[in-house]
């Protein structure tokens, strides 16, 4: 795995707010709430297998990260609160969710009205199921 992109300095779980706060050596600290680590996690489970499989995700408003543990000397890996663990969330991710998460939360909200659903609406056995096979 190449090193390239900026590398954290710090990485903080902030249980009572509900984010991960996590710091880059390019100086960008970022907050990232932990709905949306879980609602744009980088698993096949949530984004599919290619484009236009991606997973909406629901209900995850009370999410929580119940542990978080190191992938090598490039990623972490949260286990969340409803049970999803398999999403590896490289360091150039984390930054890129960072610094695009005004526009990820309007892609999301935008995803939310095209399927009719509020974002606190339960996920649907057949929207969980996407990786049943596996």
């Amino acid at each position: 795995m190449s090193n390239a992109g900026p590398q954290p300095t710090h990485l903080t779980v902030h249980q009572t707010s509900r984010v991960l706060e996590v710091g880059f050596d390019d100086g960008c600290t970022f907050r990232l709430p932990f709905e949306l680590l879980r609602i744009y996690s980088p698993s096949a489970e949530v984004q599919g297998h290619g484009p236009g499989q991606e997973v909406l995700q629901t209900g995850k408003r009370e999410v929580t990260i119940v542990d978080i543990s190191p992938v090598g000397h490039y990623a972490v890996k949260p286990v969340f609160s409803d049970g999803h663990d398999s999403g590896i969330f490289s360091w150039a991710y984390l930054h890129q969710l960072g610094s695009q998460q005004a526009e990820r939360w309007a892609l999301y909200e935008e995803r939310l009205r095209a399927a009719g659903v509020d974002r606190d609406a339960p996920m649907s056995a057949k929207a969980g199921s996407a990786c049943s096979s596996h």
